[in-house]
């Protein structure tokens, strides 16, 4: 089942996220399972909002890539991660 995941970083801006690798713009390949990606800012942070296919292969990416990205960035807070189930989804 689809799931949503909502992630706010809280005073991660723009420079810091690329930094960690938020976005890889090298490679532009999305992550096994990724059904959807987009950030920007928000109050106090940085917001990233992803559709995946499955919970488990958001864990797999966020422990080989958001963790390490984060701390190579410098960002000591923990991001805050917030799931909803996915009820249905459009594309083109």
């Amino acid at each position: 089942m689809a799931v949503g995941i909502r992630i706010k970083l809280a005073g991660v801006d723009a420079e810091q996220f690329d930094k960690g690798g938020g976005c890889d713009q090298s490679a532009r390949r999305s992550p096994d399972g990724l059904i959807f990606h987009a950030s920007g800012p928000i109050d106090g942070g940085w917001g990233v909002l992803d559709f995946w296919e499955s919970r488990s292969q958001f864990d797999s990416f966020a422990a080989g890539r958001i963790g390490p990205g984060v701390r190579a960035a410098g960002v000591t807070a923990e991001p805050e991660i917030h799931e909803f189930p996915v009820h249905e989804y459009l594309s083109r």
